[in-house]
């Protein structure tokens, strides 16, 4: 992430939430009303035309084959999940590496039942403190705004001095984030989760397959990013400085998530997005498959926790 700027990977994502809730409900996989109201200017002229809106997305298709499907699977797999916890009598909700999420904002049963804490860079989370009062008149009650790099401070010491229980039932979500992040920085926070978090706590995050890490040319759009990479690098303008560096061995994730105190661990891939939620007129496009997707619930009867 550039000094002082929102994250670019944070700013993209958004693009293609925008993108997808402008379809018809019958053709959307997920619907994020709220994201286009996050976009700065550069990219919330694209998303103006819904002409344009398209030939971004088939650009960064063309680039990045099945990211699009992803991102949007992700969301839709991950607003499935926070319904059901909070019809399952949720109380606290922290989201890790917050960026643009809209949920706070558009899951209304939050408001006045759940106390939400949005953690994130200072760089992007000031953008997005702006963006929130001008579209609500002011910062909402429920939601308290912690900056953080996650690389550089604990969780832990932030969090308690913010006001978040650790005996309440709490759900963390880790969307985009891992795979940026050091395993050491990776270990403390679910350290965190699972010392500090009440009965029926759970976790649900995203992460890089370490066979990818170690050789990206299985993926077919992996010389195409390259290319647009090299080619900004030769002005002197890199794109981002946001790298996978983190990455979890395929198969591993039970074993990687016992052992740091959690159970009913259950795990899905790019395959189970697109089999569930890429139906009728969505049936043939494409979901990248280099990604896990897991829930897991903090195991209270673990030494761990």
């Amino acid at each position: 992430m550039k000094e002082k700027k929102p994250s670019l990977t944070a700013e993209l994502t958004t693009v293609v939430r925008v993108a997808e809730s402008m379809k018809p409900a019958n053709e959307r996989v997920c619907y994020d009303p709220l994201a286009k109201r996050f976009l700065g200017t550069t990219f919330s002229i694209v998303t103006k035309s819904q002409l344009l809106t398209r030939i971004a997305v088939w650009c960064v298709e063309r680039v990045a084959p099945g990211l699009v499907g992803d991102v949007i699977g992700r969301v839709r797999y991950i607003d499935d999940y926070l319904e059901t916890c909070t019809n399952d009598g949720l109380e606290q909700l922290v989201i890790l590496g917050a960026g643009f999420d809209s949920r706070p904002y558009r899951f209304e049963e939050l408001n006045g039942k759940v106390k939400v804490f949005e953690i994130d860079h200072p760089a992007t989370q000031k953008v997005k403190k702006d963006k929130i009062k001008k579209i609500f008149g002011s910062l909402p009650d429920h939601v308290v705004y912690i900056p953080i790099d996650f690389n550089k401070e604990k969780l832990e010491e932030r969090l308690f001095e913010k006001g978040y229980d650790r005996k309440l039932k709490t759900l963390f979500i880790w969307e985009g984030v891992t795979m940026y992040l050091t395993a050491e920085a990776v270990d403390e926070t679910l350290a965190f989760v699972a010392k500090n978090s009440g009965e029926g706590s759970s976790i649900i995050f995203d992460y890089i397959f370490k066979s990818f890490l170690d050789d990206p040319s299985q993926w077919e759009g992996v010389g195409r990013i390259d290319t647009v990479r090299k080619a900004y690098e030769l002005i002197d303008e890199p794109i981002t400085d946001e790298r996978f560096i983190f990455g979890i061995p395929d198969g591993a994730i039970t074993e990687f998530l016992s052992q740091r105190g959690f159970h009913r661990i259950e795990e899905v891939t790019g395959e189970y997005l697109k089999n569930t939620y890429f139906q009728g007129a969505n049936s043939n496009r494409n979901v990248l498959c280099v990604c896990g997707f897991v829930v897991a619930t903090v195991d209270h009867t673990s030494p761990q926790s």
